[in-house]
């Protein structure tokens, strides 16, 4: 028990050194947490190990993050971007996807191992740009509910590769196991997203009903728990279930009573997110030039190949708006780690290529923080 108190202690005091530092310098706070869990991960000073315990801490950290973008947001103003962000979701996820396909054959590599890089390459973590948005007080700005409505759009898209991989994987594909999972995960943001925010718009004063609770918090942080988890059995990520209770909530009128109280575990739980995306980054994997050369030409390609897809989605905005939507798009973070782990684990994926992806979904992380705030500004100028 005291080493995970002290694993713990470790990763949050890394991640708030690590925003202070960049807070002093002027630079995003997410890059700092980041770089933090780089620090003290098992590559550089090894003082945290990635346990149980930090993972855990870190998918809470992420799920609140999502839970509060939701508080956010209201369900009629992601309606006004819907179409605009199934263009973009859909663009963001073909050409990456293509694009890393094509790049393993062309390395010789088996087509199980470049369909994984594929959709390593087409997931987008949109955890990252809405931590942004938010730090930069633009997350009900109309290009932050396109990459959020592009961001389910993603999910369900990438759900699917990821299903056909690991049947490939597994030396078979069950068309009718991922129709099944496909419509669940369909029918689970469509119920929520409509039916579970007119509920709440309904009956505005529903968080306060049940006897147990003293304030609405602990209704919504059960809300916000039990769609995380739901969404993760149907298939989805479980941010997106988080997402959705915090648009239900939204609806309620103890929406801005639940986000004064919800504010403590929002400034607690994402840190060790952020750190915990640093600290499994394995340097040692990256030792060698070709490893090198692979990361640099696979990071390239899954910039370039997002920025082009997104962007083409975005036709009819004007140029500052689909750069912010385009760039806000980049980030692999844990999804592009989480679909190269499966590939991993099924030995279609080497060491050397899930360093890789690792590696790269770090380095995209990063991006966002650092280019985002220009083009806010670029904007007011």
């Amino acid at each position: 028990m005291a080493g995970i108190v002290l694993d713990l202690f470790f990763v949050l005091l890394a991640a708030k050194l690590g925003e202070e530092l960049f807070r002093r310098i002027g630079q995003p706070v997410i890059a700092g947490e980041i770089l933090a869990g780089v620090l003290i991960g098992p590559s550089v000073l090894g003082l945290v190990d990635l346990g149980e315990a930090v993972e855990l801490f870190a998918e809470l950290g992420v799920v609140f993050l999502l839970f509060w973008v939701g508080l956010e947001n209201r369900i009629g103003k992601l309606h006004e971007v819907g179409p605009r962000a199934l263009f973009v979701g859909a663009g963001g996820i073909i050409v990456p996807f293509v694009a890393g396909l094509g790049f393993g054959l062309a390395m010789g590599w088996e087509f199980t191992t470049c369909f994984f890089l594929g959709a390593a390459l087409a997931a987008t973590s949109t955890a990252i740009t809405s931590a942004t948005m938010l730090e930069l007080g633009m997350i009900d700005s109309k290009p932050a509910r396109i990459v959020l409505g592009a961001a389910v759009v993603d999910d369900v898209l990438a759900l699917i590769l990821l299903a056909i991989a690991a049947g490939m994987a597994e030396g078979q594909i069950d068309v009718t196991s991922i129709s099944v999972t496909v419509a669940l995960s369909l029918g689970f943001v469509a119920f929520f997203a409509l039916g579970g925010t007119r509920l709440m718009a309904a009956r505005p004063q529903i968080l306060k009903d049940p006897k147990f609770a003293d304030s609405p918090l602990l209704p919504a942080v059960l809300l916000c728990l039990g769609l995380a988890a739901l969404a993760a059995q149907v298939g989805l990520a479980a941010i997106i279930g988080a997402f959705l209770a915090g648009l239900m909530v939204a609806e309620t009128k103890e929406h801005h009573p639940v986000e004064e109280e919800i504010a403590p575990l929002y400034a607690f739980f994402p840190p060790f997110f952020f750190a915990y995306i640093g600290m499994q980054l394995d340097l040692g994997e990256l030792a060698d030039g070709e490893t090198l050369l692979i990361l640099a030409a696979v990071t390239l390609i899954a910039v370039v190949a997002k920025l082009i897809g997104a962007y083409m989605g975005t036709r009819g905005l004007d140029s500052r708006e689909s750069r912010i939507i385009a760039v806000g798009m980049v980030p692999r973070g844990e999804v592009g780690i989480v679909a190269a782990g499966i590939g991993l684990a099924a030995d279609v994926i080497t060491p050397q290529i899930f360093a890789v992806v690792v590696a790269m979904s770090l380095i995209t992380t990063l991006i966002v923080p650092a280019v985002l705030p220009r083009l806010t500004r670029a904007g007011d100028d």
